[in-house]
């Protein structure tokens, strides 16, 4: 059995950073999932931010599958981003563990505001987990995307 034959909820969750064992994983997972689908190079998928950023990796046999990432801001909150399930677990709620994971980390740190750039695509699925929209849809990295916002612990 490969590690994408595990049931997400056997996958194990870690909070990450950059030089972990994990990490280049993360990258390969953000680049086949978020940029290579609309062109973009392995260059063009880290972001000024990455240290400074939380890393939640869903993992299996040194495999990453699933992936989010979260930017403090300030000290209440900052941005949701870089969300990626692989192609073959989509669908069967790794997205939602990973993000009530990262949600029930930032209670614990204290940050009750979570924002993101939804692609449009997947905003229904940020609605199911609490999200809702604001603002004008808007474009990013060539395709729609939506504001959306959450206040935790509420």
């Amino acid at each position: 059995m490969s590690a994408s034959d595990a049931a997400p909820s056997e996958l194990a969750l870690d909070f990450i950073q950059p030089g972990h064992a994990l990490y280049g994983g993360e990258l390969e997972l953000r680049f086949r999932v978020l940029r290579e689908p609309l062109g973009y190079t392995r260059e063009q998928v880290t972001f000024p931010f990455e240290d400074a950023s939380l890393h939640l990796v869903a993992h299996a046999g040194g495999q990453v599958l699933g992936c989010v990432l979260f930017h403090p801001e300030d000290t209440r909150g900052g941005r949701l981003f870089q969300m990626a399930v692989t192609p073959e677990l989509q669908g069967q709620r790794l997205g939602a563990r990973l993000v009530s994971t990262l949600e029930a980390e930032l209670l614990r740190r204290g940050l009750t505001q979570v924002h993101l750039h939804a692609r449009q695509a997947v905003v229904p699925f940020y609605e199911r987990l609490g999200y809702s929209t604001y603002a004008e849809a808007f474009l990013e990295v060539g395709i729609p995307h939506r504001h959306m916002r959450k206040s935790l612990g509420t």
